[in-house]
């Protein structure tokens, strides 16, 4: 008897997961036309359809439905299998790692992990996906490898490791006029700020402890990512809170921006990595987790304030 080619269990949990064949193929770093092939393939295997047109995008028959639990674990099997052995050959490893990050940790970040593959791990890769604003299982449901950011809410079997603490801290024009005096809580209230929020939320932290002193800020801009928000602070008044590990190599930038000391009682917080638990004895996936600490440590290390 003849044995089905089991690389369509993979292509099948993969489409399963992203719910579209462009997407699919990306992950898979294949064409979109071989995607689709593949698909046929599957569709021929199982003898369903899989995945049919609605609109404009495609949804799961219920036979799929019913087939993708089965064909995770599958894949998680034989994934497991072929990399339980603690001495495995990293630099012929081939996986791409797909990690979700606060954009304000991809910058340095990917290129000090790109480093590191490039040293010890050539052929795999790094996809980085956005944060998203609803809690959509991603560790449970392995649609990323890595979360890293402040303790969201994970799901309740998810393993977590601290990698540092942040806080935030203010950067405006290096010319700006906060600057001619002591920043005191009235001065820093008293020039229009930037809140950064990918759920568009104006107030936080810093308006809970400005109203304790009978103060509130003026926030004039709202948006959801301080990188482009950064460029908006070179022609303008604007002040931007921002955390202060996003300042790591900001000054190679040379912006004429200037860190200072948010004259308010807050409180820093924790940037974690966390993963399912299933990965716990993946060899492939604690020598990540081990050099993003490394990563994060060494980042910590070296960085310098803008002053």
């Amino acid at each position: 008897m003849s044995l089905p080619d089991l690389n369509l269990l993979v292509a099948l949990n993969v489409l399963l997961e992203e719910g579209s064949v462009a997407a699919a193929a990306r992950r898979m770093h294949l064409s979109a036309p071989a995607m689709s092939r593949t698909l046929g393939r599957i569709r021929e295997a199982v003898g369903d359809p899989i995945m049919v047109r609605a609109g404009r995008n495609l949804v799961p028959t219920p036979r799929a439905l019913e087939l993708q639990e089965q064909v995770r674990q599958l894949v998680e099997q034989a994934t497991r299998l072929f990399h339980s052995g603690e001495h495995f050959d990293l630099a012929g490893l081939e996986r791409c790692f797909t990690l979700r990050a606060n954009n304000v940790l991809v910058g340095d970040m990917a290129a000090r992990l790109l480093q590191e593959l490039g040293r010890e791990a050539p052929r795999c890769t790094l996809r980085f996906v956005p944060e998203v604003e609803h809690d959509d299982a991603a560790l449970r449901r392995n649609r990323i490898d890595l979360f890293i950011g402040a303790l969201p809410g994970l799901e309740p079997e998810a393993k977590t490791q601290r990698l540092f603490a942040t806080r935030f801290v203010g950067l405006a024009r290096r010319d700006h006029p906060l600057f001619d005096g002591e920043i005191t809580p009235e001065r820093f209230a008293a020039y229009p700020q930037v809140s950064v929020s990918r759920r568009g939320r104006a107030r936080g932290p810093i308006d809970e402890e400005l109203e304790k002193l009978g103060l509130q800020r003026d926030v004039r801009l709202l948006t959801p990512s301080f990188h482009g928000t950064i460029f908006c602070l070179l022609e303008s008044d604007l002040l931007l809170p921002i955390p202060e590990h996003a300042l790591w190599r900001l000054e190679r930038l040379g912006l004429g921006l200037r860190q200072f000391a948010i004259p308010l009682a807050l409180k820093p917080f924790e940037v974690i990595q966390a993963w399912h638990p299933r990965f716990d004895n993946d060899v492939a996936h604690r020598w990540l987790r081990r050099t993003v600490a490394q990563v994060c440590l060494d980042l910590c290390a070296s960085s310098a304030p803008l002053v």
